[in-house]
């Protein structure tokens, strides 16, 4: 099988796995996701995940109930790792090999952070779920999947979301938004079009690290992305 992408760091927010529930996690969700990441893996890409923790809890949202901003993002990068030992149980029922690595300590739960580690366990063949977000509060876990992409040589950051690529608008209040095929770091971050928060479109634009938004519910399309067919919406240089 032809491969455009031959390593990858899919990067998806925690409300896909809580499917149409919107909170907690979702085990026929979970199944789906797996199923897609098996098809993947079985054509030979080397995959790395990281999943946010908004189906559990967002520290953001949290500062804004009473909790201190530092407590709640540790409380997110909790919920990620939760996140990311659900999605490694729903691999390795399917016989894939999957390890989580957080960037937080948390022992006989998941093995501390190690850009070695990940490196040679992707050059294995098994999966690597990155949780903990970065280890420190004010970044969220779009900028730690960038950043863990770049650390692992990753071909593309792939942004999974609800919706097949960036829009001019909200294509759900806005039926006539225009969605877009192309664009560049710049584009995003001058349009303000919220593909990912700019501190990880820049870390992707300094790196030269390409971008491509798609929506991670539409069964084979990631499959169709490694592939190279034209799916989703691809932001890169100029």
């Amino acid at each position: 099988m032809d491969l455009v992408y031959r390593r990858i760091l899919l990067k998806m927010s925690g409300e896909v796995l809580a499917g149409d529930g919107g909170s907690g996690i979702s085990a026929a969700r979970i199944a789906v996701l797996a199923d897609e990441l098996a098809a993947v893996h079985a054509a030979g890409v080397q995959l790395g995940l990281v999943v946010g923790g908004g189906n559990i809890f967002r520290g953001l949202h949290g500062s804004r109930t009473g909790i201190g901003r530092v407590t709640g993002d540790h409380m997110g990068m909790l919920a990620t790792v939760i996140n990311a030992l659900a999605v490694r149980d729903g691999l390795e029922r399917r016989g894939l090999a999957a390890r989580v690595l957080s960037a937080l300590g948390i022992a006989g739960v998941a093995e501390p952070h190690s850009v070695r580690l990940a490196q040679d366990a992707l050059t294995a063949g098994q999966v690597v779920l990155f949780a903990g977000g970065t280890g420190n509060p004010f970044f969220t876990t779009d900028t730690a999947g960038v950043l863990r992409a770049i650390e692992i040589g990753a071909d593309v950051i792939l942004k999974g979301t609800k919706v097949d690529g960036v829009y001019d608008s909200d294509p759900v209040t806005h039926p006539d938004a225009t969605r877009f095929e192309s664009l560049t770091y710049t584009e995003v971050l001058r349009r303000d079009l919220k593909v990912m928060d700019a501190t990880a479109i820049s870390l992707a634009r300094d790196n030269d690290l390409p971008i491509v938004v798609f929506d991670v519910n539409r069964k084979g399309d990631l499959l169709r992305i490694v592939q190279g067919d034209g799916v989703g919406t691809r932001v890169g240089k100029e």
